[in-house]
């Protein structure tokens, strides 16, 4: 790629957790405030309060950074951004998810280029007359990782099958608390890769304490993984997780069959994703409130059956879009030289 951005500045809401990692790669990052204008009385108010304090922020940084492209996907804080740079700077929307959020509804009609991750997506913009086809971005040296290697970094023996748990980077209470009690039945046949989040991590960490000896050696739990996600995926053999963007992007690049419980308490999306997954073969599902019933026997079918998780496997790989992240920066290189030419 022969055009290269000079300079980035990431725009994000106040109080999130993005702040940290945007700022580890080396971004330089602001923050507005945002909120979504939801609700009936005072919640309205406030909403509306944060969403023209926002606007007004946004204009002001971009009256100073003076951008040549601005790239959003998605969330409270993309609204008044892309209202104050309406018409004066090039907007590529980049859709993480399946079915687009409200946000991004809302500014596909400002956008001049909609970045989206799977052919299914296309039906969410009927008239848009720019939608391309890039798949799901990750991060540089996730998949630099090889099963063997994986394992080793992790402590996970060869001989035995390895159930990934994880919940986003927050972690996921129900999925943690239904995994909790079954821990001495799921380790009596395979190893668990058991990503917490750090609300439950206390609560995590004392069940692993009380484990029986034969089987704590089977069980890795972590509040948290970084630089080694990459390799909790290629030590994978299943995966239970939530269903959010990282599901429909990161689990085809790594060709994991999963066990996907779409968070219940939000908009729609999550089901969205994972019915596209399991549509094709890669995925299974269960609900939030059948966890504590139908967990244990949905694994341990899957885990018993190698030839129906190949079978998974190889429709999830055939998912997978590697160079997202390439197609979707020559796109933002191309609006901004179309602006400044």
């Amino acid at each position: 790629m022969e055009d290269r951005v000079d300079e980035l500045l990431w725009v994000g809401g106040r109080g999130g957790m993005e702040a940290d990692l945007v700022r580890r790669e080396g971004i330089p990052f602001t923050a507005i405030p945002a909120s979504g204008v939801h609700g009936v009385g005072l919640r309205t108010v406030v909403g509306l309060g944060r969403a023209v304090q926002g606007y007004f922020a946004a204009r002001k940084i971009i009256r100073q950074f003076r951008p040549d492209a601005m790239l959003f996907t998605g969330g409270y804080v993309a609204v008044p951004v892309a209202l104050a740079g309406r018409g004066k700077v090039p907007i590529l929307l980049y859709v993480p998810d399946i079915e687009p959020g409200l946000a991004l509804k809302t500014l596909a009609r400002f956008a001049d280029q909609i970045a989206l991750i799977a052919e299914d997506s296309r039906a969410f913009f009927p008239t848009h007359p720019r939608l391309s086809v890039t798949g799901h971005p990750v991060r540089q040296g996730l998949a630099d990782w090889d099963r063997q290697r994986a394992r080793e970094v992790l402590g996970l023996s060869a001989d035995l099958p390895v159930l990934l748990v994880f919940g986003g980077s927050k972690g996921a209470r129900s999925i943690n608390r239904a995994v909790i009690p079954l821990l001495p039945e799921l380790l009596a046949e395979m190893q668990v890769l058991h990503l917490t989040g750090r609300l439950d991590w206390p609560e995590v960490k004392a069940a692993r304490d009380a484990l029986a000896p034969e089987l704590a050696g089977r069980y890795r739990a972590f509040p948290y993984l970084h630089e080694e996600m990459g390799a909790a995926y290629a030590a994978a053999d299943l995966v239970l997780s939530r269903a959010g963007a990282s599901a429909v992007g990161e689990l085809p690049l790594f060709a994991v069959p999963a066990i996907l419980v779409p968070y219940p308490w939000a908009w729609r999306y999550q089901i969205v994703n994972a019915q596209y997954l399991a549509r094709h073969g890669a995925a299974v599902i269960l609900e939030n409130h059948d966890l504590p019933r139908q967990l244990l026997p949905t694994v341990r079918t899957l885990m018993r059956d190698p030839d129906r998780r190949a079978q998974m496997r190889a429709a999830m790989q055939s998912l997978a879009r590697p160079g997202a992240a390439k197609r979707i920066a020559e796109q933002l290189c191309a609006l901004a030289t179309a602006q400044t030419s």
